[in-house]
């Protein structure tokens, strides 16, 4: 039996040591313990936490990010100083707009940042690039069922990005866009009497009559009774 003041020896009379693994494992456990405790910076509050959007996982992702995920819309977020802006691997109008306009309305929908920065983005640039009103009138019904599932989104940026692309879509196609207004008009009709939204849905209601004419009003009036024309 070892004395008092006398080393423990271990076999071979060696002094006995601490296995160096448990060592390392209470040195690690420390170091999660204080990372995990760690006093969260001011920085953190001014950049709140984001999607990243180069993760390789997919999962529990909507269609929209997914697809950006994976390259499947050609341009990035580029971060500045005051705002952000979007850098295209290829020129908007050098685009195939079936699927990538597509694919942007659809991602209207989206309320995460990055992805939503992206979509509403994107879709208006590619509306403002050239020759884009030949391209989208063949996909009008497609772009309209993006719109639609974005104008009746229940949450409330969303609805005014959906809305804000509806309008930007009537900019363009004018009268086109007639066919495709009762059933854009049936989810914004029931935001009518929500008072953060009632004057800017009454300018959209004003911009479908003013580009759609005529046509445009007994469809705008089927779904809003209230409207009353712009055309005196």
């Amino acid at each position: 039996m070892a004395t008092s003041g006398q080393k423990r020896l271990g076999s071979g009379g060696l002094p006995s040591r601490t296995p160096l693994f448990s060592a390392n494992k209470a040195t690690s456990s420390k170091s999660e313990s204080s990372a995990s405790t760690r006093v969260s910076k001011p920085s953190d509050k001014l950049n709140p936490k984001t999607v990243d959007p180069f993760s390789s996982s997919t999962k529990g992702q909507s269609a929209f990010a997914a697809v950006y995920t994976k390259g499947g819309v050609p341009c990035r977020l580029q971060h500045g100083s005051v705002k952000h802006k979007l850098g295209w691997d290829t020129p908007p109008e050098q685009l195939p707009f079936d699927p990538v306009l597509v694919t942007l309305s659809e991602g209207l929908q989206e309320s995460i940042h990055p992805y939503s920065f992206v979509a509403r983005t994107g879709f208006k640039e590619m509306l403002e690039s050239n020759g884009a009103i030949e391209k989208v009138l063949p996909l009008l019904p497609k772009v309209c069922y993006g719109l639609r599932a974005a104008l009746g989104n229940k949450n409330s940026d969303v609805f005014a990005a959906g809305l804000e692309a509806t309008i930007q879509l009537s900019n363009l196609t004018g009268p086109h866009l007639n066919p495709h207004l009762k059933n854009l008009l049936v989810p914004v009709s029931k935001r009518m009497m929500d008072k953060k939204f009632r004057d800017k849905i009454t300018t959209a209601l004003q911009t479908f009559e003013q580009n759609g004419g005529k046509e445009a009003l007994p469809v705008i009036k089927s779904k809003v009774p209230t409207y009353t024309t712009i055309f005196m």
